[in-house]
């Protein structure tokens, strides 16, 4: 049988390489500093709690939802949601992975610009990964590279949503850390550590960016060797 090996799939296990290794960091520096105790005795989630009642975010819920490393901030129920590895948990990792998400739901509450951005071009982007692989792959089988060309402009939407993502993600941890810091929720020799889990979990999102544009080069080279042929 024949095989036939393209040089543009290198690109491709590089990009799942460095997702791997990201999901790898993240979960262990998670586990190293979950295994280190808050000095104060502080949950996750009145970590969370105290973020927002200093900011007059008192109307915002903290539930308690399954799974490890699934928290987010829901802006349009108003909820903070932790997962069972955080919300009562009074570690480190927890305490500085649950105010990072109350970081979140300062930044909708004081209008920070980039998750405004973010948040408006939300609806055109899932539009573009609807519609960017099959225009990209019938433009390819029917030799119009112009429609192919069009699916890799909407895929880039991709990367300009995760590039707009990395300062909101870094900010979200900035606003917790300084909280942590300033209100003494976490004595100093502990900000270290909290800081090291946030740092982790940031590299995941620089880790999407740099396998997006991998992917978006490869496609732009695909193109490039269909049109020389």
């Amino acid at each position: 049988m024949f095989y036939y090996w393209d040089p543009t799939y290198i690109l491709v296990i590089f990009a799942l390489l460095l997702s791997m290794f990201a999901s790898f960091g993240v979960n262990a520096t998670f586990n190293k500093y979950k295994k280190v105790k808050t000095q104060r005795g502080i949950t996750g989630s009145d970590a969370a709690r105290r973020v927002l009642d200093m900011n007059g975010l008192q109307h915002i819920r903290i539930e308690r939802i399954s799974g490890n490393l699934t928290d987010h901030f829901d802006p349009r129920a108003g909820v903070i949601r932790l997962s069972d590895a955080t919300y009562d948990d009074t570690s480190v990792a927890a305490v500085g992975v649950a105010a990072h998400e109350a970081g979140h739901a300062v930044q909708h509450a004081v209008g920070y610009t980039p998750i405004k951005v973010r948040n408006s071009i939300v609806p055109i982007v899932n539009i573009g990964n609807a519609l960017s692989m099959p225009l990209f792959v019938i433009g390819l089988i029917l030799g119009a590279t112009g429609l192919s060309y069009l699916g890799v402009l909407l895929f880039s939407l991709t990367l300009v949503f995760q590039l707009v993502t990395l300062p909101v993600e870094f900010n979200a941890s900035r606003r917790a850390i300084t909280i942590l810091d300033e209100s003494m929720m976490l004595y100093e020799d502990e900000i270290g550590p909290a800081k090291k889990v946030l740092r982790s979990a940031a590299m995941t999102y620089v880790a999407a960016v740099a396998a997006t544009a991998l992917q978006l080069l490869r496609f732009l080279l695909i193109l490039n060797s269909r049109r020389d042929d």
